[in-house]
C-alpha cells in the first residue's frame, strides 16, 4: 500500500504553516487522513518546517499504530487521531499556538462572534474547553485533550464551528481538506485579533444578532449558499 500522495499533501500543508504567520519555532502541526484506507499522516516531532520532506511524514492507523516512517510523530498525534476518527466529514487537523487565539484560550473564554467576518467562517462563538483534570494531565495527556475537544462538541456541529480553543493551551482547527483546515486556522486567528481589539475598545460589546449570523454564515455554507462561484 502506497502512502506517498498522503505524505505529499501533509508535507505541503505543514510547510505552508510559517507563511501563514500562525506558528513560531516548531509550535504547530498538520495531519491529513485517508478515510478509505483508515490511515493518516502527521508531521514528525520537532523538525523545522523548511527541512520537511514527504518521506518524513509519519503514517499511522486510527488505533495509533505506526505503519510507515522512522521519525517520531508529533506529540499531539493522539489528539489529531481522535478528532479525525470522531468528527465525520473532516480529513485534516491543524494545531498552532497562534498568539491571538492562544490569548483567548489562556484567558479561558470563548471567542465571541462580534462581526460578520467571524460569521462568514464560524456559526457562532468558538468554544473554549474546560480545564483538564489532574488525572487527565498525568495520564494519557494528549489523548485526554482529544477526548476533551469531543466532549466540548457534544452539542455542537464541528463542521459549522470548525475550531476549538483548548483552555491553557491553544487552538485546533479542522476541515474537509488540508487547504480548508489551514484556511479555518487562519480565519480563527484573524477573528481572534479583531475580537481582542474590539473588546479593548468596547468591553461591553454585544455579539452579532442571530439574523445577521444566519445571513452571513448560510450564504457561504449549506445547501442554499450563494457566495462565490460554481465550477
Amino acid at each position: 500500500m502506497s502512502f506517498r500522495t498522503l505524505q505529499e499533501e501533509c508535507c505541503a500543508a505543514n510547510r505552508q504553516l510559517p507563511a501563514t504567520g500562525l506558528v513560531d519555532l516548531t509550535f504547530g502541526n498538520v495531519s491529513v487522513s485517508d478515510p478509505d484506507q483508515g490511515v493518516f499522516a502527521i508531521k514528525p516531532s520537532g523538525i523545522p518546517y523548511a527541512q520537511l520532506q514527504p518521506e518524513h511524514m509519519v503514517i499511522l492507523d486510527f488505533d495509533g499504530n505506526i505503519l510507515e516512517g522512522t521519525l517520531r510523530p508529533s506529540s499531539d498525534e493522539p489528539t489529531h487521531r481522535i478528532l479525525l476518527r470522531t468528527f465525520t466529514g473532516i480529513r485534516s487537523v491543524v494545531h498552532t499556538h497562534s498568539r491571538n487565539a492562544v490569548a483567548f484560550a489562556q484567558a479561558g473564554r470563548n471567542l465571541p462572534c462580534l462581526g460578520t467576518t467571524h460569521c462568514d467562517a464560524f456559526y457562532g462563538p468558538v468554544p473554549v474547553t474546560r480545564s483538564l483534570r489532574p488525572d487527565e494531565i498525568n495520564g494519557a495527556y494528549e489523548q485526554a485533550t482529544g477526548d476533551l475537544i469531543v466532549e466540548t462538541f457534544a452539542d455542537r456541529d464541528p463542521l459549522q464551528v470548525p475550531a476549538v480553543l483548548v483552555r491553557h493551551h491553544g487552538p485546533f482547527a479542522w476541515g474537509a481538506t488540508s487547504a480548508k483546515a489551514l484556511e479555518n486556522a487562519l480565519s480563527l486567528e484573524i477573528v481572534a485579533d479583531m475580537a481582542l481589539k474590539s473588546l479593548t475598545l468596547n468591553p461591553g460589546i454585544s455579539e452579532v444578532p442571530a439574523a445577521l449570523l444566519d445571513k452571513h454564515f448560510l450564504r457561504k455554507h449549506g445547501p442554499h449558499a450563494y457566495y462565490g462561484q460554481k465550477f
